[in-house]
């Protein structure tokens, strides 16, 4: 999704000669694969934007797989760019890196300051140790490896899978297939009063980009929109874009994951950016790629 986004804004900016690999194409996980890929194509800026990601169910069901796969991604992509001579490379972390109990809004000063929230602990040890790594090469060897840590992204070539995408885009085909099927009642699951916050792929692409203009950007920078909204007010949000109709519950039973996430983008904003899409407007948009996606048959569920 978000690799997708970055890729659209660096044509429409002029930007012609870029190099991108499918999963299907390049295994990240394979050391010497990606060391060929580097040393055959010998770019000059390595954005790595792929993970394996999911929400609270899919972190809970296979913490083994999301840290082996993602420590392998970051330490591969990193390793073998410094071995063929990149100069400048931007890593995508996630703002899970950050405490469980981290004072919000979450400053870039959080992290390691006690302990991680249990659900996404694989996957945030995993982020963690990618930015460590860009720290350590930039410090010890003169390159310009820097992070980025977003929030909660969501956009046009979202995952809808039911139980292993995020919140918000499996709100939305969640809400889409009750309105199709005249379903009297969508449950979601949680309290619905733990707050995220939301920033659209675009955005982040935005940022993205202006991170990779800076001479001298920070180790690593929060990238969200500065403020949140509880899974109550979104599924509301949800529902009305999507037109259901029905009526909403909340399942307590299951778990809510951390109870407040919101970045202090302070940092990020000194450097010169902003975000550009609110959470309305954004989930409009979003939900108008879903139903093009699905029209299509393209549509990642």
């Amino acid at each position: 999704m978000v690799g997708a986004a970055l890729v659209r804004q660096l044509r429409a900016g002029g930007y012609q000669d870029l190099v991108t690999r499918s999963r299907a194409q390049l295994d990240l996980t394979d050391q010497a694969a990606v060391r060929d890929f580097y040393a055959e194509e010998k770019p000059e800026v390595a954005v790595i934007a792929a993970a394996r990601v999911g929400g609270i169910h899919a972190n809970n069901t296979y913490p083994a797989e999301f840290l082996y796969e993602n420590l392998a991604i970051a330490q591969n992509t990193i390793d073998a760019a410094h071995r063929a001579g990149v100069k400048r490379l931007l890593f995508l972390g996630s703002t899970c890196i950050y405490p469980k109990l981290a004072e919000q809004p979450m400053q870039e000063t959080a992290l390691l300051t006690s302990a991680l929230e249990p659900t996404n602990e694989a996957y945030a040890v995993a982020k963690i140790a990618g930015l460590k790594l860009c720290q350590f090469y930039r410090a010890q060897y003169g390159v310009c490896f820097h992070s980025a840590m977003p929030t909660n992204l969501y956009g046009a070539g979202d995952n809808y899978h039911l139980e292993n995408s995020h919140v918000l885009p499996a709100l939305i085909r969640r809400f889409h297939e009750a309105k199709e099927s005249e379903a009297p009642k969508v449950t979601v699951w949680g309290s619905g009063n733990p707050r995220r916050e939301f920033l659209h792929a675009d955005d982040a692409a935005a940022g993205m980009i202006h991170l990779l203009q800076l001479d001298n950007p920070p180790d690593w920078v929060n990238l969200g929109c500065g403020s949140d909204i509880s899974i109550g007010e979104l599924a509301v949000l949800v529902k009305s874009v999507v037109g259901y109709n029905g009526e909403l519950t909340f399942d307590s039973s299951k778990p809510d994951g951390t109870p407040r996430k919101l970045t202090d983008i302070s940092l990020m904003r000194s450097t010169g950016w902003e975000p550009a899409i609110p959470i309305k407007a954004g989930v409009a948009k979003a939900y108008a790629a879903f139903l093009e996606e699905k029209e299509a048959g393209r549509l990642r569920a």
